[in-house]
């Protein structure tokens, strides 16, 4: 993979080649047009000397645009890329505006120019330049992802289609026909318009905040992730390959700040796959008015404030109404009284938020610290119940599928989490790959503290043996 800075020193690099290769064609050009007093030469001389001036314009513009951000350019450069490009549209209008003015004296004064075999020559190796300028900057561009890139190769290849219209209207001069030569020089006005229409509107759009992907794809990719309740809005600005997306949900109200991280986590690595080019994602959060409430969610949300860690948590019906049951883990070397005056703290916040929960009922027990549990061979106390909730979560939403061989262990400050899955033998591996992806997306938004997933797929026990 490479970094930006590589990228852009292999932007550099391109450029400086066409730079070369462009101002050679340019003074070949010029100077056969202008010892022949071809109209049409010396306009496509003038035309590839445009490019090298927007080489220069080019160089200078990667320059900037790879700086990082800072306080003046906090999204950073990347827009001084897209200007430069902008730059190389006008001067390709500018190019066109002369060209036309020569060609118009041309028809009024109809004075032939010389034809002889060097300038042929010429113009069949410019052409030849021009090929592998245009193929070799379309090639780069795309690699690189550079919009710099890909517009000026889109001006060069239009010097090849310019190239070979000087080369028809030549033979048709050294026939005899002095007409062609304005004539030719206006089809090349023709083209070079074509080819800043199409820069100056795809640099436009950026400039303009232009939307580079549909809102409603946007909105279906962020609505997949488990926990999204509803897209309320979802926008991006910028080029397709560097895109900045913003995307405001909906989520239950009990969800923590861990949770939240998890599922904007989710939503970005969504978009990167499906899109590509992504350079940011800003997830808004709101909660959804009117959800019933999610009792375990909320319990570790008021847990969590009050620095404490929950697990274990059941909701029961009773006669009076919804009895709450968790376990509640406190600060190791806490004296009784002081872990009971914390829990009946986060009893009472419980209670005021749900209120038809009748009654809390809490387990108190010291928490482990990552030390602790690498002594204890690497397991958390609570592990056990970790696998359980992850099994009847992954059984609720799959039910179809064989769930089974879920082990939690330690992963730096949370779990890693690996299990098995048996699907249908005659499922393809992309659908199954599939599967597992959006079950590691589930647990992972569910269970914040759940840090890595490892899912192996595998057909049911017959197919393997007969296999």
């Amino acid at each position: 993979m490479q970094t930006p800075l590589q990228a852009r020193q292999d932007v550099r690099r391109v450029l400086v080649i066409t730079l070369i290769l462009n101002f050679t064609v340019a003074v070949g050009k010029i100077g056969i047009g202008m010892t022949t007093g071809a109209i049409s030469i010396t306009a496509d001389g003038f035309h590839s000397l445009m490019d090298s001036a927007s080489n220069v314009i080019g160089l200078f513009a990667n320059r900037i645009a790879g700086k990082p951000p800072d306080e003046d350019h906090p999204y950073g450069h990347r827009r001084f890329e897209t200007i430069a490009a902008l730059a190389i549209g006008i001067l390709l209008l500018i190019t066109a505006a002369e060209i036309i003015t020569s060609a118009l004296e041309r028809l009024t004064n109809s004075t032939p120019p010389e034809v002889s075999l060097p300038v042929f020559v010429v113009l069949v190796a410019t052409l030849l330049i021009n090929l592998f300028v245009s193929r070799y900057q379309r090639r780069e561009g795309q690699r690189l992802k550079s919009e710099l890139l890909i517009a000026d190769a889109a001006n060069t290849g239009a010097d090849v289609y310019v190239t070979l219209a000087v080369l028809v209207s030549m033979v048709l001069v050294s026939l005899g026909m002095a007409w062609a030569d304005p004539l030719a020089a206006l089809l090349i006005v023709a083209v070079i318009g074509r080819a800043a229409w199409q820069i100056m509107s795809s640099t436009g759009g950026v400039l303009v905040d232009r939307a580079p992907f549909h809102a409603d794809q946007l909105a279906a990719l962020a609505a997949s992730v488990p926990s999204v309740h509803r897209v309320v809005r979802a926008r991006s600005r910028g080029p397709a390959n560097a895109a900045q997306i913003d995307i405001d949900i909906e989520v239950a109200p009990e969800t923590t700040a861990d949770h939240a991280a998890a599922i904007t986590d989710a939503i970005r690595a969504k978009l990167e796959q499906a899109l590509g080019g992504v350079a940011e994602v800003e997830v808004h959060f709101a909660p959804t008015q009117n959800a019933p409430p999610d009792y375990a969610l909320r319990a570790r949300a008021v847990a969590d404030a009050l620095g404490l860690a929950t697990h274990e948590v059941r909701i029961a019906d009773a006669p009076e109404g919804k009895i709450l049951e968790m376990h509640v883990e406190v600060p190791p070397g806490q004296t009784l009284a002081e872990a009971h005056a914390q829990v009946s703290q986060l009893e009472q916040t419980v209670r005021a938020s749900l209120p038809d929960v009748a009654d809390v009922i809490t387990h108190i027990e010291p928490a482990l610290n990552a030390a602790e549990a690498v002594a204890s061979n690497g397991i958390l106390s609570n592990s056990m119940q970790i696998e359980r909730e992850v099994l009847s979560l992954l059984q609720q939403h799959y039910l179809s599928m064989g769930w089974h061989h879920v082990k939690a262990t330690i992963y730096d400050s949370g779990y890693a989490l690996t299990m098995h899955v048996t699907l249908p033998a005659e499922m393809t591996v992309e659908r199954a790959h599939h599967i597992a992806e959006d079950a590691e997306m589930l647990v992972r938004t569910q269970f914040p503290r759940v840090e890595r997933v490892t899912i192996h797929t595998e057909p049911p026990e017959q197919d393997k043996t007969s296999s």
